[in-house]
């Protein structure tokens, strides 16, 4: 099996138009990669609007609190590209980490991997 992971940062994935451009590349990488999985940041800005945000509220966020607010950049992003893919045809599905088989430790903002659940 020929797996392709590919990984979208956030310049490249600033604004909707952006977003719509990045779907028709992996939809025509799909074509030679059938195996594809892809991996996106947030939109350009949204972590750092995130974390001010935090800040703005407290000079030390919980830690977890932090991590749960900052996945909801990485969230959006991936929710908006599955559905530019549905648009065009191309069968997709968000996942967060643990909904793909990603085990970490509970370090908050600083978690290491300690399994990939590939079932």
């Amino acid at each position: 099996m020929n797996l392709l992971v590919q990984k979208y940062g956030g310049s490249i994935l600033q604004s909707p138009e952006f977003i719509k451009k990045v779907a028709e590349h992996i939809v025509e990488t799909k074509k030679k990669y059938p195996n594809l999985v892809v991996v996106v940041s947030a939109m350009k800005g949204t972590t750092d609007e995130l974390s001010n945000m935090a800040k703005a509220i407290s000079a030390n966020p919980n830690r977890r609190e932090l991590d749960m607010l900052l996945t909801a950049g990485e969230r959006i992003t991936m929710a908006l590209l599955a559905i530019a893919l549905h648009e065009m045809g191309c069968p997709a599905r968000s996942l967060t980490g643990s909904q793909s088989g990603i085990v970490t430790d509970e370090a908050h903002t600083g978690a290491q991997i300690l399994e990939v659940k590939a079932d």
